[in-house]
């Protein structure tokens, strides 16, 4: 996750509304249970299938607690975590093979060229303007080894209205207005007290992010929807306890990852590039 402003010099600043939102300690816990898991273990299935071989140095960039972090080095990788927010550093420090520390991604500390793999799986949706998205994505540029791989995660423009239809909260009329806004601009902003969703946020259009890839100097060459419809169906996440029905569910959707008409259905979308 990066800052939503416009100055990086110094230490990272988050909106404020970003650090509350981050300082309530709930991301680590929302993908290592419930419904969360499926978007961990989809990121992981797609992840290593395009990774290169360990022990290759990856960057993960807006990493949080740690949580991808823990397998890729767990999996033998040279793992360095970069974070804005202390509380995700902190926790991150303390996994076994990850080196973690306060950073934005829009002004990355690594030097040129020197690392395999930059994994942007938070940052570009807590950068609502285009400007800020495009000075990331030329961060890992930058820092990427020629033939290395950059993922980057983006949540989708209508994944606010598919998630609360489902959910049911869509018809409170409080929360709906939120939740409308998003689809028509992309953009989530934060509103007042319980009603809030989300915090400050950027919802892309599929086909956007490739142009912001290329915007960037970065050619894209794969997407890959990480939920697919099955995060709107109510008995998939149920089915991730059992192992082998989570197989089942994981080979279910790698069929239909990368069929562009269904790329938006899915709540998250991995897109996969390298220099050009």
């Amino acid at each position: 996750m990066a800052a939503d402003e416009t100055t990086v010099s110094g230490p990272p600043v988050l909106a404020t509304e970003i650090a509350e939102y981050y300082g309530r300690d709930g991301e680590d816990g929302r993908l290592r249970s419930g419904a969360g898991r499926l978007e961990l273990w989809r990121t992981q299935d797609v992840l290593r299938r395009l990774l290169p071989p360990a022990p290759a140095c990856v960057l993960d960039v807006g990493g949080g607690s740690g949580v991808h972090a823990q397998w890729l080095a767990a999996d033998g990788y040279s793992v360095e975590l970069v974070d804005p927010v202390p509380l995700h550093v902190e926790r991150a420090a303390r996994l076994p093979g990850v080196t973690a520390r306060l950073g934005d991604a829009r002004a990355l500390e690594a030097p040129d060229a020197s690392v395999d793999v930059v994994l942007l799986l938070g940052p570009l949706y807590h950068l609502p303007e285009r400007e800020d998205r495009i000075r990331a994505l030329a961060e890992a540029h930058r820092v990427l080894r020629p033939g290395g791989l950059v993922v980057a995660a983006t949540i989708n423009r209508y994944a606010a209205v598919h998630d609360n239809l489902a959910t049911g909260r869509y018809f409170d009329p409080d929360r709906r207005p939120q939740i409308d806004a998003s689809a028509r601009d992309g953009r989530m902003r934060p509103v007042a007290g319980a009603a809030s969703l989300f915090t400050t946020a950027y919802f892309h259009e599929p086909a956007d992010v490739p142009a912001e890839f290329s915007a960037a100097g970065l050619t894209a060459y794969g997407q890959y929807g990480v939920e697919g419809a099955a995060w709107l169906m109510g008995g998939v996440s149920g089915r991730l306890d059992d192992p082998g029905d989570r197989e089942l569910v994981l080979r279910a959707l790698r069929r239909t990852e990368s069929v562009p008409s269904l790329l938006g259905v899915s709540g998250h979308l991995l897109t996969a590039g390298g220099k050009g």
